[in-house]
């Protein structure tokens, strides 16, 4: 159930000393949006877009140092191909559009995943956006696209191996594990939300989240603004954090 305040008074009860230094969203409902409007899943994922804008400008408003919002999995590539075929083209057009903006949020772009794999187009325009934000020194903005978990960390150990056969020798442990993961410039999520309700991760940044702390929300994905944001970080001020450690209760 949504909160009855205002996005004003909400905003008034974030602690800014407290804010996460890594929000993680896995968002989704775009589909189920469009299907109880009875519209084309297309126009979910276009509503979806604007509903990232309204994350990005609030999570910078707010001074959140890092945001990363997971926009395309492998296994969406499991989709009908006219339907991936228009999510690419509509993240090319963000990518084109939003470049100004993020510049003038002072916000830097950068993706996550089997980068390599995605169409030549699409990895054009990242590309170009990565270059034309990258001076920036505000919020780090990554889109996790053709990103799987699982893969990553098979990725990461392939990484490994391929340094011990230079070397002779390498440790393996946690850190050195972290060091090769797609997010070794990044801190690990404090939060991660999720939309739409379902309590599932979906593969996504697996290792990284093992101490995050999780927010779900019925909301769909489009329909998620920036008051929603505000709760989601009132409630994580509000808990203790352990770390697999004793609390103090």
């Amino acid at each position: 159930m949504k909160s009855e305040l205002s996005e004003t008074q909400l905003l008034a009860e974030i602690d800014l000393d407290r804010l996460p230094r890594h929000i993680a969203v896995i968002m989704d409902g775009n589909g189920r949006w469009a299907r109880k409007r009875r519209l084309p899943r297309i126009a979910g994922h276009r509503a979806g877009i604007r509903a990232v804008r309204q994350a990005v400008e609030a999570c910078a408003r707010l001074g959140v140092p890092c945001l990363t919002l997971y926009a395309f999995s492998m296994e969406n590539w499991k989709r009908p191909h006219s339907e991936t075929k228009l999510l690419m083209a509509l993240l090319r057009e963000y990518l084109r559009k939003e470049i100004n903006e993020l510049n003038k949020q002072n916000i830097r772009l950068g993706a996550i995943g089997r980068i390599e794999e995605l169409p030549r187009p699409v990895l054009r325009d990242l590309e170009v956006a990565e270059q034309k934000t990258g001076k920036n020194t505000g919020m780090r903005l990554t889109l996790a696209l053709n990103y799987g978990a699982r893969a990553e960390l098979v990725d990461a150990i392939r990484a490994i191996a391929d340094k011990m056969k230079d070397n002779g020798t390498l440790a393996i442990d946690e850190k050195s594990v972290s060091e090769h993961l797609y997010t070794r410039e990044l801190p690990d999520p404090d939060l991660l939300i999720r939309t739409s309700g379902e309590l599932r991760l979906s593969n996504f940044l697996l290792w990284q989240v093992a101490y995050s702390e999780i927010w779900v929300t019925e909301t769909l994905w489009p329909d998620f603004t920036q008051r929603d944001l505000f709760q989601a970080i009132i409630d994580y001020q509000k808990r203790e954090r352990r770390y697999g450690g004793l609390g103090l209760g």
